[in-house]
């Protein structure tokens, strides 16, 4: 199901239509339950927080730290990206917070973190000296923004570029590791949706 649906649809009801083993993009009730609870063998996982989790992992392995025991904030609480990440990054141990465009010192908690997943949505919000040095950053928002720069297309308007929700080019300065937008989380959730469907096929030939 691609969402958003049109007006008038009503999208949990076309959601819960779906056979949750046929469930790839791990929207399904009976999914998020599996993954609220912890059963990550029976749970078809959000492609996005699965995607995150793998270049987070990689990212880790790289410097050369564990992942357990990290404090990790997820800024965003949808149940797309936020609640789903922070329930991956609990099974992994980290020390989790999911903070919002509303939480109260969001610098301040976003500065106390080793790993930030920034899905809130809002351009370039998070600003790179909100970043403790050396923490990993995944960036999953995609924002488009205008770019005067870039002139104007054939319509005559402004032309546009992609940015994510943190200022990349502040926060690579202090961070240990941290996503590209376009290119970094994109790919991987394109790819997740594969595997989810590889692994969904590889169950029901099994059943």
């Amino acid at each position: 199901m691609q969402l958003p649906l049109p007006k008038g649809i009503d999208a949990t009801k076309v959601l819960e239509s779906i056979d949750p083993a046929k469930d790839v993009d791990g929207f399904h009730p009976v999914n998020a339950g599996r993954l609220a609870s912890g059963d990550l063998d029976r749970a078809l996982v959000p492609c996005t927080p699965a995607g995150s989790m793998i270049l987070l992992r990689r990212a880790a392995e790289k410097l050369g730290v564990k992942l357990a025991g990290l404090d990790a904030v997820v800024v965003g609480r949808s149940n797309i990206v936020g609640k789903p990440m922070a329930q991956l990054l609990l099974a992994e141990n980290c020390t989790v917070t999911v903070a919002h465009s509303r939480s109260r010192d969001l610098p301040g908690v976003v500065g106390r973190a080793d790993v930030v997943v920034a899905a809130v949505g809002r351009p370039e919000m998070i600003a790179g000296d909100w970043i403790k040095p050396g923490a990993i950053v995944i960036d999953v928002g995609i924002n488009r923004i205008p770019a005067p720069e870039k002139g104007l297309d054939a319509q005559g308007r402004a032309k546009t570029r992609l940015v994510g929700d943190v200022a990349f080019a502040e926060a690579k300065t202090r961070a240990g590791a941290i996503t590209p937008v376009p290119g970094g989380v994109g790919p991987m959730t394109i790819a997740m949706l594969m595997a989810n469907t590889l692994t969904a096929a590889e169950r029901a030939a099994r059943r």
